[in-house]
Parts: structure tokens; sequence; C-alpha cells
């Protein structure tokens, strides 16, 4: 059909004929098609339905768990429902809220109180909310946080996550919105901790990348090797973050929109 693989993300199929234009982002049998007009749209879904049996859902409303509401000035992305499911999977539909979603006076580490009596269901709960990171940036550190202990879960590594749980139970409706724009400038911003990790001394780096003003990649990790200095530290979440700044240039670039 003429579509061409982008390099920056096997996923992604871009089309161009002159002034005509389709981005198709497939996963497995879940396709999200955009195109600049509504024959070529047509004409698409018309070509695919030749090749197998499909249906047409419309607008974009929900993608792989996550729901995609519309106005008229933003799209508005949320995993509202994928949330509640995992405090009641956690059994406490019914706590109170936390104000921030980490403890800020204190770190938790590898040793810390008696190990947790089911691993299982702390292993269940901190991969749920990686994937629910993806609209929510502002649990991304604490989440961050939990993972390092899942092989060998304590009972203070779950109260740190039954904090974020506390915290996603009273910002249930937060999101990510997405504003219409014509992109010119990719910002990043980078930040990192000297021996932030209490057991390694390892640091903790953290970026967050703007497409003009919508927010568009973020990250906080730590680091597999240790830094013997503050600049060395912040040197390398600067590194970090120019690596996914000079990915997404790359990926816009494919999608024909030059920074």
């Amino acid at each position: 059909m003429g579509f061409v693989i982008a390099k920056s993300d096997n996923s992604l199929f871009i089309f161009r004929h002159w002034n005509d234009m389709a981005y198709l982002l497939l996963y497995v049998d879940d396709i999200v098609l955009v195109t600049s007009s509504d024959q070529l749209h047509e004409s698409i879904i018309s070509h695919l339905r030749k090749g197998f049996p499909m249906t047409d859902l419309g607008p974009l409303n929900f993608f792989l768990g996550i729901v995609v509401t519309r106005t008229p000035s933003y799209l508005f992305l949320s995993q509202q429902k994928y949330a509640q499911d995992i405090i009641e999977h956690a059994g406490i539909g019914s706590c109170k809220s936390a104000v921030t979603p980490v403890d800020t006076q204190s770190k938790i580490n590898a040793d810390s109180g008696s190990q947790f009596h089911d691993p299982t269901l702390y292993r269940s709960l901190a991969s749920a909310l990686q994937y629910l990171t993806f609209t929510r940036p502002d649990i991304t550190y604490a989440v961050q946080q939990v993972c390092l202990f899942m092989h060998d879960p304590r009972q203070a590594h779950y109260d740190a996550l039954k904090c974020i749980l506390r915290y996603i139970q009273g910002t249930i409706d937060h999101g990510l919105h997405l504003y219409p724009l014509s992109p010119t400038n990719l910002i990043t911003y980078t930040d990192a901790n000297l021996g932030g990790c209490p057991d390694t001394r390892r640091l903790t780096s953290g970026y967050c990348c703007f497409l003009g003003d919508n927010l568009i990649s973020w990250s906080s990790k730590r680091q597999p090797t240790l830094s013997k200095s503050s600049a060395e530290a912040e040197y390398r979440g600067v590194a970090n973050v120019v690596a996914e700044a000079c990915w997404l240039r790359n990926l816009i670039l494919e999608l024909h929109c030059p920074l």
C-alpha cells in the first residue's frame, strides 16, 4: 500500500504521497490510524478489509487500556479504570488518600523490616503500576523505587507501594493532556542525585521531554554504575536524556515534522 516501516519504532508505519500523509501504529491486532484526509482514511480502511476481517471503531477513544477523551482544545489520556482495578486488586478500595506518592522523610532499602507474606501480590501490583506510568508521570519515581525490591519484597516495601496506591486513590482522575500544535522545539530536563540508593550508593537519574507544551517522554532510573562525584552523576543523567532526545528527534523527522 506504500507504507514504510519506521526505523525508530518497528510498530509504526508511515505513508506519504504528495500532500497525503498517514501514520499507522500496530500492536498485534490493535491499530491506530491517523490520516491527513477522510478520503485517504476510507481508502486505507478499504484496502485493509480486503486483507483480513476488521472493524473500524471510529475516532480513537480507547487503546491498550488507555482512554482517550477529546475536547476542542486538547486530548486527555487516562487509565482511571485500570488504576481503580489495581486498587481493588490490592484490597484497599476504601483506604484514605495520600498527599504524595512517596514518603519524603526516609528512603527504603533492601533490608527494611521483615519479609512480606505474599511476594506474588507485591510483584503483581508493582508490575501493574509500571504500566500505569504511561499516563501518570507523577508516580514514575515512586514506582521505580518499589520495583527495585521485587526479588525480595519486605513489609516496608509493601508499605511504600501502598502509599502509591493511596495517592492514586486521591488522584484517580489524573491523566495526560496533549495539545494541538505545530511542534518546533524539543525541550528536555534532567536531574540526578549522587548516591541516591542506600544499598548500592548508585545514583538515580530522571528526565522529561517536552514537544512544545506536550510532555511526551519521561524516566526515573537507578544507574548501573557508581558515580564518584556530583559532576559525574549529572553527566550520566545528561547522557541519558541526550540519547532519548536523539531518538525522539529521529522519530519526529520520520513523521516528516522537522524541528
